[in-house]
C-alpha cells in the first residue's frame, strides 16, 4: 500500500522531536524510534492554524474502522507518559500511534501487528485540539 501524505503541525513537530532525543539519550526504543522518526521525515510541516480539523494530531481522539473485521475503536493519540490503554489512550510510539499520526478523516494505513498487517480507515476525529484552539499557534 502507497503511504499517503501526512501533516504534522510545527508545534507537535518540535514535541515529538523532543520526545524522540530524550528516548534516544535513555538508550530506549530502537525500532519504535525509527518508526516515528521515518514519519517525521515524510510529513508535510504545517501551522496548527492552517491545518484542516479533519487530520489526527496529538492528543487527536479518534475513530478508526478496522477494515478486516469491520469494528470500530476509539483511540486518543497521547504522548507515552499519558498513555492508558484503559482509558483508549495510545501512545504515539506505539506501532497504531505512529501509524496514526498525521493522517485525516478517510485515510486508510496499515499497522503491523504479530499476526500480520491491519488495514485501519481513519472515519473520523471526534476530537482535535487545533479545531478547539487548544494548540499552540
Amino acid at each position: 500500500m502507497t503511504k499517503k501524505s501526512i501533516h504534522i503541525t510545527e508545534f507537535d513537530l518540535a514535541r515529538l522531536e523532543k520526545l524522540l532525543s530524550i528516548e534516544r539519550t535513555s538508550g530506549r526504543g530502537g525500532e519504535r524510534l525509527s518508526g516515528l522518526e521515518a514519519e517525521i521525515r515524510r510529513a508535510t510541516i504545517v501551522k496548527a492554524k492552517v491545518l484542516p480539523h479533519n487530520v489526527v494530531t496529538m492528543n487527536s481522539t479518534v475513530e478508526l474502522a478496522d477494515l478486516d473485521t469491520g469494528s470500530t475503536e476509539v483511540y486518543t493519540l497521547v504522548f507515552p507518559e499519558e498513555a492508558d490503554i484503559d482509558q483508549n489512550k495510545i501512545s504515539v510510539l506505539a506501532p497504531i500511534g505512529t501509524a496514526m499520526l498525521g493522517y485525516k478523516a478517510g485515510d486508510v494505513f496499515e499497522w503491523q501487528v504479530p499476526a500480520g498487517k491491519r488495514r485501519l480507515r481513519v472515519d473520523r476525529l471526534l476530537y482535535q485540539p487545533e479545531a478547539t484552539g487548544d494548540h499552540k499557534l
